[in-house]
């Protein structure tokens, strides 16, 4: 297949990524009590997921450029001596060879500014900050973008149930891959046979699930709502952070994601976007923005030619459509 060589890199990378925020959420969340405001847990999560992931793309394509979240400028700061220290720690406990130079160089490769030509890269090391301080959802989110198209989408979703319908019973930690014209598949994070991941068919809105962000400053919640109402759905929301709601619509566990902008002026980043919606596109979903025009990828770091996103299933996308334009008056 096309990106053979590039899924098994992305897994890779995204699996050991998962591995050390499942290592920080250990040593600094689970059973602590953080201080309001207190985010140097997921900060020692972003930044160190980044390295890692930067080290292993780089490792096996070096000439490959990469879109990130963060550089390293804050960690040379001698006032964060004790963040790098404990990112640098956290990273060597999954590569082991990395020393601080080359720790703080892979986090500073990720400042490249993404565009309509080239390969790149496009990371979210901790999708979902909020979600990983609380337990709760959050993804590191990969994909790969060429020519300004998402060819392949790579996210780990650490503790994103195995059927959403049992809960943690059935196990957690799930992995969901797609690659362009390859579709997508789904398995568990840990280990595990793959398999094939498909919407959901139902084509009544009123029976369809939605789902979207937790945060009502990520979504405007009150007018997603009556979206919900417009199209007869009475169940409430499946809420929860990150990509992972991409990973919901992919494998059929919701038809709906919505993310209605909160204020015109708010650009989406290409990151929090692009892996999710290859996964989705492949799965036989369908993305666009709330005017129903396609994501673009290709104008930078920002998606700057859109406004908030839709996902379905796509047999509902024309009628979601049609009731988001109308409560949002366009």
């Amino acid at each position: 297949m096309a990106y053979d060589t590039e899924r098994a890199a992305a897994v890779d990378a995204v699996r050991k990524a998962c591995r050390l925020g499942q290592a920080v959420q250990e040593r600094f969340v689970a059973g602590t009590e953080l201080a309001k405001g207190d985010k140097s847990p997921v900060t020692v999560a972003d930044y160190g997921a980044q390295a890692i992931v930067s080290t292993l793309l780089h490792g096996a394509f070096p000439t490959d450029p990469l879109v990130g979240e963060e550089d390293a400028a804050a960690l040379r700061d001698p006032a964060n001596a004790t963040l790098k220290d404990n990112v640098i720690r956290s990273v060597r406990a999954v590569l082991p060879d990395l020393g601080e130079s080359d720790v703080l160089g892979a986090i500073d490769r990720g400042v490249h500014t993404g565009g309509p030509k080239g390969r790149f890269w496009a990371l979210d090391p901790v999708d979902g900050t909020k979600g990983f301080l609380r337990m709760e959802q959050y993804a590191v989110a990969l994909a790969l973008i060429e020519d300004g198209e998402v060819v392949l989408g790579v996210l780990g979703c650490p503790n994103l149930p195995h059927r959403m319908e049992d809960g943690e019973g059935s196990g957690r930690g799930c992995l969901f891959v797609g690659a362009r014209d390859e579709g997508a598949s789904w398995r568990p994070l840990a280990d595990g046979p793959s398999r094939a991941a498909f919407v959901d068919r139902r084509s009544d809105p009123a029976a369809a699930r939605l789902t979207e962000s937790v945060e009502s400053g990520h979504t405007a919640q009150d007018e997603s709502a009556v979206v919900a109402r417009m199209l007869g759905i009475e169940r409430p929301p499946i809420r929860m952070d990150s990509q992972c709601k991409y990973a919901a619509v992919a494998r059929g566990d919701a038809s709906i994601y919505l993310r209605l902008p909160t204020r015109k002026d708010y650009v989406e980043r290409i990151w929090d976007h692009a892996a999710g919606w290859r996964i989705v596109t492949e799965a036989g979903g369908k993305v666009t923005d709330v005017h129903g025009k396609p994501l673009d990828f290709g104008r930078g770091r920002g998606l700057d030619a859109n406004q908030g996103v839709v996902v379905t299933n796509g047999a509902l996308h024309d009628r979601v459509l049609d009731s988001v334009k109308r409560v949002l008056g366009g």
